[in-house]
């Protein structure tokens, strides 16, 4: 009986680096194809814009192909490392001054998977309805709980990931992504309930 040969998994960024930093360019092509989708939602995400998040996609990638490159897998993952890339990028054009801040464009380009069940149009339109719903509520977060929720929750990164993208302690990245729930909850439920929100606000007359 012959024993068929072995497959290999796929390769891990790090082996994929590894090539990268030998001159392979289809290493280069397959690390790109794993990781671009994730990097430009992040960057569209905490931008805004369409054509910024594409430059900061092809900044971060450009990066690994420097000399420079500091990646160093004692601190974390390459994917982490990535993510650390496009903030600091996106944080930079943000001091500059130059980003829009209309968010309007984010959620044409977003990708997202569609709902069970597409092509009925009533469930196509209230995963739509709810999809807004998020994506404005996740857009009037500020950017420090913005970016947590970003990473955590639509990138799946761990907290261990997340505290080296964000430079903080993991217990930071716990806390930060805690509050942000309470209060992307709190803003979904004032706009499924907004006479109920408004009536919260008004103030309370004392009575004469």
């Amino acid at each position: 009986m012959v024993e068929e040969p072995m497959t290999n998994g796929p390769e891990r960024d790090e082996e994929l680096l590894a090539r990268i930093r030998s001159g392979d360019e289809e290493a280069f092509l397959s690390l790109y194809r794993r990781r671009q989708a994730g990097i430009y939602r992040f960057a569209l995400h905490m931008s805004g814009g369409r054509e910024l998040a594409e430059d900061i996609t092809q900044e971060v990638f450009m990066a690994l192909l420097r000399d420079q490159c500091g990646f160093d897998a004692g601190r974390g993952t390459l994917s982490g490392y990535l993510f650390g890339i496009a903030r600091k990028l996106v944080l930079r054009h943000l001091e500059r001054g130059r980003l829009d801040t209309a968010l309007d464009e984010a959620a044409e380009s977003a990708c997202l998977p569609g709902p069970a069940g597409a092509g009925d149009p009533l469930v196509d339109l209230t995963y739509r309805e709810r999809i807004d719903s998020l994506r404005r509520a996740v857009e009037t977060l500020p950017r420090r709980y913005r970016e947590v929720v970003v990473l955590c929750d639509l990138e799946e990164l761990d907290y261990a990931d997340a505290a080296v993208v964000l430079d903080c302690p993991i217990g930071t990245v716990r806390s930060r992504l805690h509050r942000a729930r309470a209060m992307l909850l709190d803003k979904l439920n004032q706009e499924r309930h907004p006479r109920a929100a408004v009536n919260a606000l008004k103030p309370i007359r004392c009575a004469i």
